[in-house]
């Protein structure tokens, strides 16, 4: 009697296209971030806090949008996910351990995109106590690609493989938990008063009129201000936004209230006038116009005094903070 060989299951057999379908979407999406925050743009956030959460001191590393990252990692998910559908060598042995080698890479990217997703989950939740729905889609996607991988394919080892996963995990968190106290430990200090380093805010914004500004003006920032003002500079800012405050510290509270600025949230307290902002075609926030051009996203004070013919005492107090 013929033994009946066990149908392979159909998540065996479509693992590889599911993974590079959802890498891939996974990529378009953080590429379309990564391309307007590069670029001084706001993406289109259908719910309130999705923009404070992507411009927050835990949206980028080393200076570099997260997403920029995410897309790195998207980009490499769906390359190993599809490569052995496309080159597939005449040489068995070799397209043997080509299948074999990235399914484990599959498995350690799947295990570290999903503990960096979890713990960006955690810092929605509890530091910055806001949502953003490309966050939740990212972190569902990462979570998907290693759910698929561990299901799509019979292991020749379970445990060993959950062992693996386990220290690829552990030493993921450590890297993570690393990386995100340096962001906070540079902010804090950046934001202390007695520093003269800039950075953007801990916390969440209060409702309608964002952060207090700490910082005290010089003689220098003052000066600088009321020039802007005299040029008819204007700075386009948001409530909501954490690179607003920055370009805000820089000058200082009493220079704050030399300047020329324009609210572009409905919701702001202080006289929004989001039609302006719409007529000037403003890209992000914040943005300055600076003798008939539109420049977008923070400026230094010696950045401000050169674009607007500024030729006062530059001894100004604060610079930003190394990022």
């Amino acid at each position: 009697m013929l033994k009946r060989s066990n149908p392979t299951p159909w998540l065996h057999r479509w693992s590889r296209p599911l993974l590079g379908a959802i890498a891939s979407l996974g990529f378009a999406l953080t590429t379309y971030l990564s391309a307007l925050k590069l670029s001084g743009n706001q993406a289109v956030c259908p719910i309130q806090g999705c923009e404070q959460v992507l411009n927050s001191i835990y949206a980028q590393l080393f200076g570099i949008p997260l997403s920029v990252f995410g897309a790195i990692a998207y980009l490499g998910m769906a390359v190993l996910a599809l490569a052995p559908l496309v080159y597939k060598p005449t040489d068995q042995k070799l397209a043997s351990q080509i299948n074999h080698w990235s399914w484990l890479l599959l498995l350690t990217g799947g295990v570290a995109m999903t503990i960096f997703s979890g713990y960006l989950m955690y810092l929605l939740a509890f530091k910055i106590q806001l949502s953003c729905v490309y966050c939740i889609a990212s972190a569902l996607l990462s979570t998907s690609l290693l759910v698929i991988t561990i299901l799509g394919k019979k292991w020749q080892d379970p445990g060993q493989i959950w062992f693996s996963g386990s220290i690829i995990a552990m030493i993921t968190l450590i890297i993570t938990l690393g990386l995100f106290a340096q962001i906070e430990k540079g902010a804090t200090l950046a934001n202390n008063p007695t520093s003269n380093l800039i950075s953007a805010p801990l916390g969440r914004p209060q409702p309608g009129i964002g952060w207090e500004v700490t910082t005290t003006s010089g003689a220098a920032e003052i000066a600088l201000a009321q020039h802007l003002t005299k040029i008819g500079a204007q700075k386009f800012v948001a409530w909501w936004c954490p690179h607003c405050h920055e370009q805000k510290a820089l000058f200082g509270k009493e220079a704050i209230a030399e300047l020329t600025q324009i609210e572009c949230d409905p919701n702001g307290q202080n006289n929004p006038q989001p039609q302006v902002c719409a007529a000037n075609q403003v890209p992000g926030f914040p943005s300055w116009q600076i003798k008939g051009q539109i420049y977008s996203g923070v400026k230094t004070l010696n950045q401000l005094a050169d674009l607007s013919g500024y030729s006062g005492d530059r001894n100004f107090r604060y610079q930003l903070a190394a990022k």
